[in-house]
């Protein structure tokens, strides 16, 4: 049986690229009927981007449905405050402004549905910087992330979009805290998450330990750990394997399972705190160790010891990955953004549900653009003849036209 939380619960989406269909596949995954609406006549621009941005629209936009309406016509809007209507939730990710002069923003909306939630998925929140343009890549470097990304004095974003993603599934926490509070008082309301103060969330820990300490943190590559072995380490056959050693116990069995006696009875390796003051020396010393083994010799005694540990992955590993692959982790997506095409597993959100640990299961693939023009209107109440008007004019759009 698949896992559908937010069943009846209906969603407009009007959005593009990450923030915004990331947090209508959030929703569109627990069950709630996601639309996308797209732009007449050209859809959404994120199916046409190249590059590594190519595999955003599958990723993102399972589960839903698709209408493409011109909003920038009177007749287009009206079409969408008719939708609005019959909605519990719009969401947007549009740049400042745009919503608004297209005649869907929150005040307006709101005159149409009082219990609407309308999230608004931005670059910034309430402030100086508000009406300012924002991107993933942009608030990582604002925010510090970048900085404490790559070494000193060579800024690097994170190797994934982790911004757009965290802004998002904070504004579906707002969105599902909001419908709660409708619950008891029968009232919509405006609610927003960005990309700024998304990232600033993830600096939190470091702004308190430069409070705490008085000592600017430096670049993670830079850091001084924690731990007296936190590290990757190459393995006899050319491959890489990140060790973990976090307790005095773990530190043992370590020692133990690889044979390293002497290392175990010097006194200055004797608790993580020695040990990570004599990281100079001891980390050369494990690394020659370990080249006497291959990396898969390696991961087991690191398993056999339960110490944790990970090969250097990439992205295709995960495609066969047996936990993955075991566990329901993999949905087989249709990977053409233009809809349909061959098809690969794309992670699910990372949830189960229940004793049987349920997860997540993909029940519609992308839409085509327009795939849904009829159906989505036939059910907000548009007779069949409205709806060939304004396929007619130009109004609606679909793939095949």
């Amino acid at each position: 049986m698949s896992v559908k939380p937010l069943a009846g619960l209906r969603v407009l989406e009007f959005s593009h690229t990450i923030m915004g269909p990331c947090a209508g596949l959030v929703l569109a995954d627990l069950g709630a009927d996601v639309v996308k609406v797209e732009p007449a006549p050209a859809g959404d621009h994120t199916r046409r981007l190249p590059g590594f941005a190519a595999g955003f629209f599958a990723t993102f936009n399972r589960n839903k449905r698709s209408i493409a309406l011109d909003l920038k016509r009177p007749e287009g809007r009206a079409a969408a405050h008719r939708l609005v209507a019959g909605a519990d939730i719009v969401l947007e990710n549009y740049g400042p402004g745009t919503m608004e002069r297209l005649g869907c923003g929150y005040e307006q909306l709101r005159a149409v549905n009082p219990r609407l939630v309308y999230l608004a998925l931005k670059g910034f929140l309430a402030g100086p910087y508000e009406h300012r343009p924002a991107l993933d890549e942009v608030v990582q470097f604002q925010s510090g992330l970048a900085y404490m990304t790559g070494p000193p004095g060579r800024p690097l974003r994170a190797g994934a979009s982790i911004i757009d993603i965290l802004g998002a599934v904070f504004g579906v926490t707002a969105a599902l805290a909001a419908l709660r509070e409708r619950d008891a008082t029968g009232q919509g309301q405006r609610i927003s998450s960005a990309l700024f103060e998304s990232a600033v969330f993830l600096m939190g820990s470091h702004m308190a330990g430069l409070a705490a300490t008085g000592e600017p943190p430096p670049p993670m590559p830079a850091r001084r750990g924690a731990w007296g072995i936190y590290d990757a380490f190459e393995t006899g056959d050319g491959g890489q394997l990140f060790i973990g050693i976090t307790s005095d116990q773990q530190w043992a069995r370590f020692t133990g399972a690889f044979g390293l006696a002497e290392l175990a009875a010097d006194a200055r390796l004797a608790t993580n705190a020695q040990r990570a003051k004599e990281r100079s020396w001891l980390i050369p010393s494990l690394q020659e160790a370990f080249r006497r083994f291959d990396q898969a010799e390696l991961a087991r005694r690191c398993e056999a010891a339960g110490i944790s540990w990970a090969p250097v992955g990439q992205p295709a590993d995960l495609f066969e990955d047996p936990h993955l692959l075991a566990g329901g982790g993999l949905l087989q997506t249709a990977i053409s953004a233009l809809g349909g095409g061959a098809r690969f597993g794309l992670p699910a959100l990372p949830l189960e549900f229940g004793e049987a640990r349920e997860r997540v299961a993909l029940h519609r693939q992308p839409p085509r653009m327009g795939e849904h023009n009829g159906e989505v209107l036939a059910e907000a109440g548009f007779a069949a003849a409205e709806i060939t008007a304004l396929a007619a004019a130009g109004i609606l759009a679909e793939a095949s036209a």
